[in-house]
């Protein structure tokens, strides 16, 4: 089987069959290639996860990691699988929608944050990993079972994720940038706001007036409260 056929195997449901063990005669194998991937992101960051990278931590060749993997891409989505797949996902409670939509946000930003900047492999990505169209479903199950019309659901599914990862990515974008002595902004709120109460007030009298609601929010309140706004007006 060559990689684009196992490519194509992992979006299958797994029959009786394929879920006996197999004893493999390559000493490396999908897990311990998604292992090893995300072992790169979590010390150095997604930036610094190539095929190259990788195939030099697993102690291999380019050609030994391409049986695997067929590109890039189908590394991204295999290590978004593995994210979502630890995801615990509700059983739909029409009272309790809002909450459980939040949490598996919540749940889901988590796991980004564990890895700096993989949020971004999930952007622009095809939901077909299997583990991934769990999420989404359980998502459109709570939706769904709230009375929310189907579009509406899909496109509130789309919003979400998609907030998630820019929000992760943000996060991601700014640590870096501090590590490396390169931020765009003073960390320091105070600081923050003596800079844009400084603004000539004639040419900006909003934004000096309400320079501390412009700074405001720490850990994650911003998040909250768009999640909140987004998950709001769906009712």
């Amino acid at each position: 089987m060559n990689a684009r056929e196992r490519r194509t195997a992992r979006h299958q449901p797994p029959s009786p069959e394929a879920a006996r063990p197999r004893r493999r005669k390559d000493p490396i194998t999908v897990d311990q290639v998604v292992d090893t991937a995300l072992g790169i992101i979590a010390t150095e960051g997604y930036d610094a996860l190539t095929m190259r990278r990788l195939s030099a931590a697993l102690d291999t060749g380019p050609a030994s990691l391409y049986a695997h993997v067929v590109n890039k891409a189908d590394l991204d989505e295999l290590l978004i699988g593995r994210l979502c797949a630890r995801l615990t996902l509700p059983a739909p409670d029409p009272a309790a929608w809002r909450e459980q939509l939040r949490a598996i946000c919540e749940e889901l930003r988590d796991q980004y944050l564990k890895y700096p900047g993989i949020s971004r492999a999930a952007l622009a990505m095809a939901p077909t990993d299997l583990e991934t169209l769990r999420v989404s479903e359980g998502m459109l199950a709570v939706l769904l079972t709230a009375g929310i019309a189907p579009l509406r659901a899909a496109w509130a599914i789309d919003a979400l994720l998609l907030y998630v990862a820019a929000y992760c990515l943000e996060l991601s974008v700014a640590h870096r940038r501090a590590e490396q002595g390169d931020a765009v902004w003073p960390a320091d709120q105070d600081e923050l706001v003596r800079r844009i109460a400084a603004l000539p007030a004639a040419s900006f009298p909003h934004t000096t007036r309400h320079a501390v609601e412009l700074t405001s929010g720490t850990g994650h309140d911003r998040f909250d409260f768009t999640v909140g706004l987004m998950i709001d007006g769906l009712a």
